[in-house]
């Protein structure tokens, strides 16, 4: 009670907050009058230009830009005046917020991120409007690379139970037919089941036992880390695949 800060930090907190307005809000009554408080969330442009649907699911109650988030700052009293982006979580910001009346002038990095998002009409509804058809076709190229492994013979497994790995499956409205286990490095989740799709989840040790002809990488932000843990699938002509914005192979 009665302190304040000269520096806070409130890393992917933002987009979990049912009301955004008022937790935004307090962070004013307890920053100095020159402090600095950084919020990080992953990018709502990120989102609509890579498809990334799947980072939408019941955790998230906003999906953030930094004309959304400067809106909500200015009703409060704050300001942004510096931003980084970030590779974390598919691309981030990494926004530097002070009170309105503080003296951090704005920099370069943060005007032309809002000249950016404005040429990409984040702030225009039409903008919006085609993004279920392009979900669709995500959905469909999934769909159609599963028929193509299937026909071939391969054995297709997934790597990592996460959240945004089920709310893809489950809209691709797969199974244990089409993907025959899903590995996850937490022991919590190993012998358990994927929601929806009730694929076995399985220890990472055990690929060499499943022994897969493709490993669907789920948690596509942290493919090359998975891709480096999991390369001896190259053993026996094992590959990668990853599938949005469209299915890759990755050899």
């Amino acid at each position: 009670r009665g302190l304040t800060a000269d520096l806070m930090a409130a890393n992917n907190v933002l987009a979990h907050v049912p009301d955004i307005g008022d937790f935004v809000g307090g962070f004013r009554h307890v920053l100095k009058p020159q402090g600095v408080l950084t919020f990080e969330f992953p990018h709502l442009l990120n989102l609509i230009e890579q498809v990334q649907f799947d980072t939408i699911y019941h955790e998230h109650f906003s999906y953030l830009s930094l004309l959304a988030v400067e809106t909500v700052l200015r009703a409060k009293g704050l300001r942004p005046f510096d931003v980084a982006l970030l590779p974390t979580h598919g691309g981030s910001l990494r926004l530097f917020c002070c009170r309105a009346d503080a003296s951090h002038a704005e920099t370069e990095a943060l005007m032309a991120l809002r000249a950016r998002e404005a040429a990409a009409g984040l702030d225009r509804l039409e903008t919006y409007g085609g993004f279920t058809a392009r979900v669709e076709a995500v959905r469909s190229a999934f769909l159609a690379y599963l028929a193509q492994a299937k026909a071939a013979g391969r054995r297709v497994a997934a790597y990592g139970a996460a959240a945004k790995g089920n709310t893809f499956l489950n809209y691709a409205g797969v199974g244990t037919d089409d993907i025959v286990a899903c590995f996850d490095a937490n022991p919590h989740k190993q012998g358990r089941f994927l929601p929806g799709s009730h694929i076995p989840i399985l220890a990472p040790d055990q690929i060499g036992v499943v022994r897969p002809d493709d490993l669907l990488i789920l948690p596509w932000n942290l493919r090359e880390e998975i891709m480096t843990q999991t390369a001896r699938i190259r053993d026996w002509g094992g590959r990668f695949v990853t599938a949005s914005p469209e299915p890759r192979i990755w050899d």
